[in-house]
């Protein structure tokens, strides 16, 4: 009986780690992760412009007193081409709008710009993510509220939809 029982042993541990395994995959505490950088200044950088008719944004530019949102989108996402009509009604609302455009090229930021609209002021191009992922960027899209020393003060992380509209404009407000 004992002998069986130490066959069957290590079976029976790998049936059990491989179920614990499983069971953290499958529902993990949090789906998103969360920029350390929220309540820090923004890193500094300097990007080229990802649009024609748009300027590049630095650091700089984030630190002019005024509150703004600092959206990380691509011309290949999806998910950015659906919150495009939230980020025209923010823009339309008053707020300040910047982005960087990540992993893309000129031609195809200024093709998904005249299709969906263009709310930035600015559009820098970060080719090789490396601004993203100073942030603490997970992915795009991605929207940060700044103010206007330049410090990150909230991060949406994913699109931004019509009940989130509200909601930003009052943390919008609240950097002032």
């Amino acid at each position: 009986m004992r002998r069986g029982f130490i066959l069957w042993l290590p079976l029976v541990l790998f049936l059990g780690l491989g179920g614990l395994f499983l069971h953290g995959l499958l529902s993990p505490e949090s789906r998103t992760i969360d920029s350390k950088m929220v309540g820090k200044p923004l890193p500094a950088f300097a990007l080229p412009a990802a649009a024609s008719n748009r300027p590049g944004l630095s650091t700089p530019d984030l630190t002019q007193g005024k509150p703004r949102l600092l959206n990380i989108f691509a011309s290949w996402c999806v998910p950015c081409a659906a919150e495009a009509p939230q980020l025209m009604a923010l823009r339309q609302a008053g707020a300040r709008i910047d982005a960087i455009a990540i992993r893309d090229a000129r031609g195809d930021v200024d093709r998904f710009l005249g299709r969906w609209g263009n709310p930035y002021q600015r559009i820098g191009l970060d080719a090789r993510s490396a601004v993203q992922l100073a942030l603490g960027s997970s992915g795009v899209p991605e929207t940060f509220i700044i103010d206007g020393r330049g410090r990150i003060v909230h991060q949406h992380i994913g699109d931004i939809r019509a009940e989130d509209v509200p909601d930003i404009l009052a943390r919008l407000r609240a950097a002032q």
